[in-house]
């Protein structure tokens, strides 16, 4: 008798859900239609969280002895006091599922999106009204808010904004891996965002992040105050971006996890130009800045008084950001940021003299090597800087003399055939090596081809290049490379080879002579 075959393992609901949102999508361009879809999965959570509220405040009218006893729900200030926000009746997702088959529907969700922004100021400005767009058929839309409706089924109602908060990320990933390069702008890929929040480990404090995207960091580094029993009160998040629109996302992103967002500002001059929190002094800077840019307007600001360690040149920001970091961290804060690979070793206008500075003033603290295919928007070779304002301090042993090099090009798998990911295992390798070798009472050892402590007078020895696999040397196996046998083999085979060749051509020569005959 033949075998069942044993059942698939059901996906996901995210995975189900996109599926579903993707075929819905069907000529709208995915820089476009993300906003469609991220704008409902907010609206739907934004509106679940009233209704919670909603229908306490209801019962708190026929209980005396409730919390909410006496209370109106249709009045705003009880939101305000529990920091819900408030939505009009026109704009409850029930109110839209009645009319989500209506022609019109793109009119009524604009019109949705339009009075949640007037009773919520902190939302001014930043919900899409993009669904009377003549390229989004009703059909569809109203496809996508019964989609979006059933994000909590099976779930209990209590759970389903950590579920909404979880799709919403989710699709911002998958937006942007279908985006490609330019999806990239907006999105740091998770596992690197995680592999950074995990190194600096930002348990409470303030943390900065001046090229913010849509906030994955500052949501990362929620999660690991909460992942490790933290309370994510212990954290204030302060953050600037130049896209409007991507700037938009984060400030959904962010309200999805209940973080407060009041300090992640726009403008389109940038951080350079217009830098939001000029006089902040923070605990940690997590970031990833452009690659290279080389329009940052370096030019009108030769004199600025965040180049400490030399004037970056006006054609590549990457020595600026450093020192933009640098500006803004407190005498023991901490910075971890992925860059170019080339600034490792560029010696081009200046930069080999400030990267020299930096080591001297013994800010550097680890640099990794990051393996190929890890970002969306670029297929530039990548690292990570973590820089240290006082490595002498007494949370983490003195280190002041040495530099942590870690290669880590190859770990990561493949999640596709473009694009690469850390597992947790590679994640944790990478950060208990960093850990061990910084804590006083760590376990750290030298691996070849992986991790190498040097004192800062090798470094010098090598004109202050950084490059992780200059002083890591090669792994054991590769280390015991027979070059002279490996030629020897490769000698004979070719040999052989060109012997096989040479019987052939005679063959052939014999067999042309036969038919000539």
């Amino acid at each position: 008798m033949a075998r069942k075959a044993a059942p698939k393992p059901e996906e996901p609901i995210e995975k189900q859900m996109w599926k579903a949102a993707d075929k819905l999508r069907k000529n709208i361009d995915a820089a476009e239609y993300k906003h469609i879809v991220l704008g409902l999965i907010f609206l739907k959570y934004i509106s679940d969280a009233f209704d919670e509220l909603y229908e306490k405040l209801q019962k708190g009218q026929s209980d005396s002895s409730s919390d909410y006893a006496g209370a109106d729900p249709e009045d705003k200030d009880e939101y305000q006091a529990e920091n819900v926000f408030f939505v009009p009746e026109t704009a409850r997702w029930s109110y839209l599922l009645t009319r989500a088959r209506q022609p019109d529907i793109g009119k009524t969700v604009d019109g949705a999106m339009d009075a949640i922004e007037k009773e919520n100021p902190s939302l001014r400005d930043v919900l899409p009204k993009v669904f009377a767009r003549g390229n989004l058929d009703p059909a569809s839309l109203g496809g996508l808010i019964d989609l979006v409706g059933n994000i909590a089924l099976g779930h209990a109602k209590a759970r389903s904004a950590d579920l909404l908060g979880h799709v919403f990320e989710y699709f911002l990933g998958e937006f942007a891996l279908a985006e490609g390069k330019k999806g990239g702008q907006f999105y740091t890929p998770r596992s690197v965002v995680e592999l950074l929040v995990e190194m600096l480990e930002p348990y409470q404090g303030r943390v900065l992040d001046p090229c913010c995207g849509s906030g994955g960091m500052f949501v990362q580094s929620e999660k690991f105050v909460t992942g490790h029993q933290g309370k994510v009160n212990d954290i204030s998040i302060y953050g600037q971006e130049s896209n409007q629109t991507t700037w938009r996302l984060a400030k959904m992103n962010l309200a999805i996890r209940h973080l407060d967002s009041s300090q992640v500002k726009w403008n389109n001059e940038g951080s350079f130009l217009n830098d939001a929190h000029k006089d902040l002094k923070a605990d940690y800077v997590i970031a990833n800045p452009p690659f290279n840019d080389s329009d940052w307007s370096g030019d009108l600001l030769r004199k600025d008084g965040r180049w400490q360690h030399g004037v970056p040149p006006t054609g590549n920001a990457n020595y600026a950001w450093i020192q933009h970091f640098l500006y803004h961290l407190n005498p023991t804060g901490q910075a971890g940021f992925v860059l170019a690979k080339g600034a490792l070793t560029s010696k081009s206008s200046g930069e080999g003299d400030i990267r020299k500075a930096l080591v001297e003033a013994r800010l550097v603290d680890c640099i990794v090597n990051l393996p190929a295919k890890l970002f969306l928007n670029t297929q530039i070779p990548a690292c990570l800087w973590f820089l240290s304002r006082n490595k002498t301090n007494g949370k983490f042993r003195n280190r002041a003399d040495e530099i942590l090099f870690i290669d880590a090009r190859n770990l990561g798998h493949l999640i596709n055939r473009r694009t690469k990911e850390f597992s947790a295992e590679d994640i944790a390798a990478i950060t208990s090596t960093y850990h061990n070798w910084r804590n006083p009472n760590g376990d750290y050892d030298d691996v070849k081809g992986f991790c190498n402590a040097v004192p800062i007078e090798r470094v010098r020895e090598l004109d202050y290049v950084l490059t992780p696999g200059r002083y890591v040397g090669l792994p054991d196996d590769e280390d015991d490379f027979d070059f002279k046998e490996r030629f020897t083999r490769l000698k004979a085979e070719f040999e052989a080879q060109l012997q096989e060749e040479a019987k052939l051509n005679v063959l052939i020569a014999e067999n042309l002579a036969k038919v000539k005959i």
